[in-house]
C-alpha cells in the first residue's frame, strides 16, 4: 500500500491509499479519483514530504523485537520446567494439597510432586509453613 498526498482544481486536499504507484496512474488516468469536498475529478499528486522512519520510531520497533524475543525466552523457559518437573515429580492431580500435607508431616515418603490446588489451599498451605510454588502451567508447554 503506498499513501499519496492528493489535491484537486480548487485546492482541497486530501490523502489517498493505492495498491501501488501503477494503481493511482491508472485510476488517475480513468477519471476514478474525485474530491471528497467538492467532487471534482480534476485530481492530482500534491507536494508531500517522505516519510522517514524517526530515531523514535526505530526505538519502538527496537523494544517490540525485544519483548518479542524476551516472551519467546520466557515461553521456552516455562516449557523446560515444565519437562523438568514432569519428569522428575509425581502427579497427585487435584490431591495435591493433601499429598503435600501428609509429605510435610511425615505420613508417607517425602518426594517431588505436582498438580491442582485452589488459591485457598495454596494459602493454607503457606499458612502451615508448607512449602509451594504455583507455576505458569500451559498446555501449550505441555510435553509430548
Amino acid at each position: 500500500m503506498i499513501l499519496f498526498q492528493l489535491k484537486c482544481e480548487h485546492d482541497h486536499e486530501f490523502e489517498g491509499w493505492f495498491k501501488d504507484g501503477a494503481t493511482y496512474d491508472a485510476q488517475a488516468a480513468g477519471g476514478d479519483l474525485s474530491c471528497p469536498v467538492c467532487g471534482t475529478a480534476n485530481v492530482g499528486k500534491a507536494l508531500m514530504a517522505p516519510r522517514l522512519r524517526t530515531s523514535r520510531q526505530k526505538e519502538l520497533a527496537q523494544e517490540k523485537q525485544r519483548q518479542v524475543a524476551v516472551a519467546q525466552a520466557t515461553k521456552a523457559a516455562i516449557a523446560e520446567i515444565r519437562k523438568q518437573v514432569e519428569t522428575n515429580c509425581e502427579d497427585v492431580g487435584t490431591k495435591f494439597a493433601e499429598e503435600a500435607r501428609k509429605i510435610h508431616y511425615g505420613e508417607t515418603q517425602k518426594r517431588g510432586i505436582y498438580g491442582e490446588a485452589s488459591i485457598k489451599e495454596a494459602v493454607e498451605l503457606v499458612e502451615e509453613g508448607i512449602e509451594v510454588n504455583a507455576l505458569p502451567w500451559d498446555d501449550a508447554t505441555k510435553k509430548n
